[in-house]
């Protein structure tokens, strides 16, 4: 009997199924995709924080929704804007330094309607 090779098996596009109205993986990666809220319905939150950089204030960016690789992107973006260090800590993008208001005027321009101040 042959043993399937790896070309066999990339042929199966099915890794699980319980019913016939199962999707595809890839078709269910597009969905997931295509289901992203549009900017000008995302609550965007800017605040400033101490507790993260060890006492350092530093400006946090939360509720954005999308791909990774689309928050990286605004991320590096941002940074540039400002001329600062910054990372994307579990969807959160974190800038040195106090830039709140900047980042909610860039957020506004870009589209996200429901950009505001959190934390006082």
């Amino acid at each position: 009997m042959k043993k399937k090779s790896l070309n066999d098996l990339s042929e199966l596009s099915m890794v699980f199924s319980t019913g016939s109205n199962s999707l595809p993986i890839d078709e269910e990666s597009n969905d997931q995709e295509e289901s992203t809220i549009p900017k000008h319905l995302q609550k965007i939150r800017i605040r400033l924080d101490t507790k993260l950089k060890g006492g350092k204030v530093a400006t946090l960016v939360t509720g954005l929704q999308g791909s990774a690789e689309y928050i990286e992107k605004l991320c590096k973006e941002l940074k540039q804007k400002c001329g600062v260090g910054g990372n994307v800590r579990e969807g959160e993008i974190l800038l040195q330094g106090n830039h709140v208001q900047k980042m909610i005027d860039h957020f506004i321009k870009i589209g996200y309607k429901d950009t505001k101040r959190s934390g006082g």
